[in-house]
């Protein structure tokens, strides 16, 4: 479980910069893969609307706690 959980905090943060750097300058490696943030919830999440680039790094940030928290309680375990 903790495997699975350090994946999806890698893919968080990994997917938080390439839609970051999709909004801001250009379209990454694999966009298809990491942008699916982008492509399919952020357009129909109204909230967000023009707030795409904090969205992101906000994801990344999650992705960044989630890869701490699993760190953590592997030394603690």
């Amino acid at each position: 479980m903790r495997k699975v959980l350090q994946v999806l905090g890698l893919y968080l943060v990994i997917a938080g910069i390439s839609g970051t750097l999709d909004h801001v300058a250009i379209q990454p490696i694999m966009g298809v893969v990491f942008n699916a943030f982008n492509r399919f919830l952020l357009p129909h999440l109204d909230a967000l609307k023009g707030y795409e680039v904090p969205a992101n790094l906000s994801l990344s940030v999650v992705g960044a706690v989630l890869l701490l928290a699993v760190g953590r309680r592997e030394k603690t375990a």
